[in-house]
């Protein structure tokens, strides 16, 4: 009882002690505090326009709601100027207004000498850049210039936007005049996330884009504000021609990375390695001497690129386009996009080549050409090309054969003037044919007996000939004998001795006219003949002499030499 009553005597005294002891702690923080100060106050009410803060003094705070940005909560920390510790009617006085604007300099001072960014809002645009509003009701200026990394297109859709900026000046001739960079912060922050992403993504990563941009040689990735080139080999196995085919614009894309080069900023990446490379399984579907069916995907000077399937383009030679023809372009045969047979001629899996044949497929008419074509053959076809040397005659379509200058006549050796032309249909006899070689040669004058063998037949040196002059040249005149045959008369074999003038003589000859001459060499190899009338006229003379002389021996006949010359003479 005794002990309870002690225990009572001594409580009040205890309690009194702690009261005491909190307000000397209460009255000495109410001295620490002073006008001016900025201080951390809780919120303990908000009503529709003022928001309660206790900042420890003796009575609450009161701050305007449209101080806030956002409402606050009961039990937040604010922080506020002690404007007065009371006023008239015994309150304390606050202002959160002076407080963010004292943080914001604190903050905004730092940043600038710090070189950290800050963020701001986009107000809108004036001349030569943006407004943007930092806080506080603290404005700066953005040049243009600083806004983007890339070119802003359109302006106005900056406005409104909240961004990260650098601090370049705080004042300008005492006056406070900020101005920030945004393009600067973006690159840096580009830069960062880009050593992160090297530092961090090994070769054959998985990634995922957005596609950005397209070019004629692939498509650029945003990887998150830097990007990664998607080429067009790599997009597909097989052949593309329009990125665009592959990937859309603004499309979200999962990639493989295969390439990167820190030292460039480059980076690489692959669509294709999510299929299996088809050259894999080449050798169970294809085989030399397949045909097969493909699309013609590109034309070339020296060929056409053809897709056997998608990841596997093989590719036919010009000279592998036909047997007969004389292709001097693809593109007349072949379009893109025509399906087509071809053969596999042969094949690299290592470099990821076919060779393709287009006329194996068609059967090779110079195999069977010497049965259709036999020596001796007498045919009718068309002149397609005259030259100095000929002209090549139509035997079927891509087929032609060759008919020389040499066997159009047996008599008409002057080349150029062969007498043919495009279009003319001649017979011709079949003179052989090479079908390794591919070449047929013809003949028309084959189709008649050789006169040089009958002239050789009927006619040697000493023999007399009668014919007409064809044409007068400077070293003498041609004279054509039947048979169709031309000899030469030298002007020398005009004249009976050197002391006449031979071109004197000749000046008296003119086409058309008949003369006889007396062959004086033939050359049947080389189908040539020499005339001499020279030669004629001795023989005529010695003819003559030899019938006076066996007339004195057989009769007393009164005719003389010098009568018969002259009779010759007068002939």
């Amino acid at each position: 009882m005794a002990d309870k009553e002690v225990a009572s005597d001594t409580s009040p005294v205890k309690e009194e002690n702690i009261q005491t002891q909190l307000q000397e702690e209460y009255l000495k923080s109410l001295e620490q505090l002073e006008e001016g100060q900025l201080v951390d106050g809780k919120v303990i009410q908000v009503t529709n326009d003022q928001v309660f803060i206790d900042v420890g003094y003796k009575s609450e705070g009161k701050i305007p709601l449209q101080e806030f940005s956002e409402a606050p909560n009961i039990g937040d920390t604010v922080s506020v100027i002690l404007v007065a510790k009371e006023n008239k009617y015994g309150e304390v006085i606050v202002s959160k207004q002076k407080a963010d604007a004292k943080l914001f300099w604190k903050n905004i001072r730092a940043a600038f000498q710090d070189k950290k960014p800050i963020e701001g809002k986009v107000d809108k645009q004036v001349k030569g850049g943006f407004d943007v509003h930092l806080g506080a009701g603290v404005h700066a200026f953005l040049p243009t210039s600083q806004a983007d990394v890339q070119k802003i297109e359109k302006p106005e859709k900056l406005i409104g936007q909240k961004i990260t900026v650098y601090i370049e000046r705080l004042y300008s001739d005492g006056k406070i005049n900020i101005v920030v960079n945004r393009r600067k912060c973006m690159e840096d922050l580009l830069d960062t996330r880009r050593k992160d992403f090297f530092d961090s993504t090994p070769i054959g990563s998985d990634v995922t884009g957005i596609v950005k941009s397209f070019t004629s040689f692939g498509a650029f990735i945003d990887l998150g504000g830097f990007d990664g080139l998607l080429h067009i080999n790599d997009m597909s196995w097989g052949h593309v021609t329009r990125p665009k085919d592959f990937v859309k614009k603004g499309q979200e894309i999962k990639l493989k990375v295969i390439r990167i080069d820190q030292a460039e900023k480059k980076i690489n990446l692959s669509l294709k390695l999510y299929t299996d490379d088809p050259w894999v399984h080449f050798e169970e579907k294809y085989h030399v001497n397949d045909i097969v069916k493909g699309t013609v995907t590109k034309l070339t000077e020296f060929g056409a690129f053809i897709e056997l399937e998608e990841g596997i383009e093989g590719l036919a030679h010009i000279s592998e386009f036909s047997w007969v023809k004389k292709v001097q372009k693809p593109q007349d045969m072949l379009k893109s996009g025509d399906i087509v047979e071809c053969m596999i001629l042969g094949y690299d899996l290592q470099a990821g080549r076919v060779s393709l044949g287009l006329k194996q497929v068609q059967e090779n008419p110079w195999e069977s050409i010497s049965e259709k074509y036999q020596t001796g053959n007498i045919i009718k076809r068309k002149i397609v090309k005259v030259t100095n040397a000929g002209a090549f005659v139509e035997l079927e379509e891509g087929i032609d054969g060759f008919l020389h200058i040499d066997d159009v006549s047996w008599t008409r050796k002057s080349k150029g003037q062969s007498g043919l032309a495009v279009g003319q249909e001649v017979e011709v006899m079949v003179l052989s044919v090479d079908s390794v070689a591919r070449n047929i040669k013809l003949g028309i004058k084959q189709l008649s007996d050789d006169p040089w063998k009958n002239f050789c037949e009927n006619y040697s040196p000493g023999s007399s000939v009668e014919g007409e002059i064809t044409s007068i040249v400077d070293f003498g005149l041609f004279l054509k004998v039947p048979g169709g045959i031309e000899g030469l008369i030298h002007k020398s074999n005009l004249v009976d001795n050197r002391e006449e003038n031979s071109d004197e003589a000749l000046k008296k000859y003119n086409v058309g006219d008949k003369l006889k001459a007396i062959v004086l060499e033939i050359q049947s190899d080389k189908q040539k003949v020499a005339f001499s009338l020279r030669e004629f006229k001795s023989k005529v003379q010695k003819d003559d002499i030899s019938k006076y002389m066996a007339k004195e021996e057989s009769s007393d006949s009164t005719y003389t030499l010098g009568a018969a010359l002259k009779s010759k003479a007068d002939e």
